[in-house]
C-alpha cells in the first residue's frame, strides 16, 4: 500500500502473504459495508429517535470525533501489540457497537452505540491499513491499495442494497443486527488465515532517528498531513446527507437514496483503482490536486432540484472522494518516507477524522440554520478549493526538498 517515490520498502518478511492480504480485505469489506451502506435508514432512526438536523450530523460526525481520539493510538497499538491483535478486537467492538445500535431506543443511547461501533471501526480500519502495508510486497502495495478500495466499495454497495432490502423486509433494526453478522463471520475468518507480521518494512534510505513508541512523530512536516482530511470532507458528508437530501428537496423515496449513493460507489469501483494506476505511474501530488479539482464543480451541482444531475454530482463527490481518501495514505507516506507505518497511517487517519466530524456537522448546523442544503455545499466548495491549494504547496514542498 505504501509505495513511496524514492525508495522502495523491504519485503514483508514471508512468502505466503496473498492469504493474509485476502483476510485483510475481507476485513475491510464487512467493517465498510455497515460504515457507510448503513446511510439509507438515517431518515428512520431520525423518525425514531426524534433527531434534529444538528443531531444527525452529530449521529454521523461522531466518526469523525472517534477518528480524531483514536486515529494515533490507534497506530501506536497496532506497532505494540501487533496489527492481527488490534484488527480483531476492533471487529468485535464493532459488531456489538451494530448490534447496539439496532436496540437502541432513545437519541443518546443510538449516541453510546454508534461510538462503540464507530471506536471498533477506526481501530480495525487503522490496522487494515497497517496490515496491507506489512504484508503486501512493495511491487505491489499500488495495486493491492487500488483493489482495496475497489471492493470497499463494492462493499458499500452491497451494504446499501442489504440496508435498504432488510429495511424493507424487517424494519431498520434487523438491518443493523444483519451488519453485526457480517462483522462477526469476517472475523471469524480473519483470525484463521491472516498471519501476524513480524517486522515492519524500513524504505531504504530512511534515515531513522531514533526509536520507541513516538519517532515519527520528530518530522515537523508530519502536523501538516492532517489537513489532508480535507480532500474527502465533501464526499463524506455527501454519503450520510444524501438520504435527507433526496427526501425533503427531491421529495422521493429511500430506494432512490440507496440507488444514488449504490451509483456513486459503482463509480468508485472504477475511479479507485485507475487513480492508484495513476498515481503509481505518475506524480501522486499531481493525480491528489486533479482528483481535488473533479471535486468543486460536483459540490456546487449538489444544490441542484434535477434528480439527474444530483445523481451524478454526488456519483463524482463520493467515487473521487472515495479514491482521495485511499490515495492519501500513500501519498502522504513521500512526505515521511515510510517511518513506522502503524503511527503513519494513524496519523493520516487523524486527519480523515477531524474532518469526517466537520463535514457532517457542519453541514448539519447550516441545513438547521440556514433551512436549506445550499449554504452548506457553498462552504463545502470552499474549503474543496482550499485543500486543491495545499495539495499543490505540499507537491512544492517534496519537489524542493528532494531537488
Amino acid at each position: 500500500m505504501m509505495q513511496v517515490d524514492g525508495g522502495a520498502a523491504a519485503a514483508p518478511g514471508r512468502r505466503h502473504w496473498v492469504p493474509s492480504y485476502v483476510a485483510t480485505v475481507i476485513a475491510m469489506m464487512a467493517i465498510q459495508a455497515s460504515s457507510l451502506g448503513f446511510s439509507p435508514l438515517i431518515p428512520f432512526m431520525k423518525d425514531a429517535w426524534g433527531m434534529s438536523y444538528s443531531q444527525l450530523g452529530t449521529f454521523t460526525g461522531v466518526y469523525g470525533l472517534v477518528a480524531l481520539l483514536m486515529s494515533v493510538p490507534a497506530g501506536l497499538l497496532a506497532k505494540r501489540f501487533g496489527e492481527k491483535k488490534v484488527l480483531w478486537l476492533g471487529m468485535l467492538l464493532a459488531a456489538a457497537g451494530l448490534a447496539s445500535v439496532g436496540f437502541a431506543n432513545t437519541y443518546p443511547q443510538g449516541l453510546a452505540a454508534r461510538t462503540l461501533w464507530i471506536f471498533g471501526y477506526r481501530l480495525a480500519f487503522i490496522c487494515v491499513m497497517t496490515a496491507i502495508a506489512l504484508t503486501v510486497p512493495s511491487n505491489w502495495r499500488g495495486k493491492a491499495m487500488g483493489l482495496l478500495g475497489a471492493l470497499s466499495a463494492v462493499a458499500t454497495v452491497l451494504g446499501s442494497s442489504f440496508s435498504s432490502g432488510m429495511e424493507a423486509a424487517f424494519g431498520w433494526r434487523k438491518s443493523m443486527f444483519g451488519f453485526a453478522v457480517i462483522a462477526l463471520l469476517a472475523f471469524c475468518w480473519f483470525i484463521v488465515f491472516y498471519r501476524q507480521s513480524e517486522r515492519e518494512p524500513v524504505l531504504a534510505g530512511a534515515v531513522q532517528r531514533g526509536g520507541g513508541l513516538f519517532s515519527a512523530f520528530r518530522e515537523p512536516i508530519v502536523w501538516v498531513i492532517p489537513l489532508l482530511g480535507l480532500t474527502n470532507a465533501a464526499g463524506f458528508a455527501a454519503t450520510f446527507f444524501v438520504p435527507s437530501v433526496v427526501r425533503t428537496v427531491l421529495h422521493l423515496g429511500s430506494a432512490d437514496a440507496a440507488q444514488i449513493i449504490s451509483g456513486a460507489y459503482m463509480l468508485a469501483i472504477v475511479v479507485n483503482p485507475v487513480c492508484g494506476w495513476l498515481a503509481d505511474r505518475y506524480d501522486r501530488w499531481l493525480v491528489m490536486a486533479g482528483i481535488t479539482l473533479v471535486m468543486i464543480p460536483a459540490c456546487l451541482m449538489m444544490s441542484s432540484t434535477n434528480r439527474t444531475v444530483f445523481a451524478f454530482a454526488t456519483a463524482l463527490l463520493v467515487a473521487f472522494g472515495h479514491a482521495a481518501a485511499n490515495q492519501v495514505y500513500p501519498t502522504a507516506a513521500t512526505l515521511l518516507r515510510g517511518r513506522d507505518t502503524g503511527p503513519i497511517m494513524g496519523i493520516v487517519g487523524l486527519g480523515s477524522g477531524v474532518f469526517g466530524y466537520l463535514g457532517p456537522q457542519a453541514l448539519g448546523w447550516l441545513r438547521d440554520y440556514s433551512g436549506g442544503f445550499d449554504l452548506g455545499w457553498r462552504v463545502i466548495t470552499v474549503t474543496t478549493i482550499g485543500i486543491l491549494l495545499l495539495v499543490l504547496y505540499l507537491k512544492r514542498y517534496v519537489r524542493r526538498r528532494d531537488g
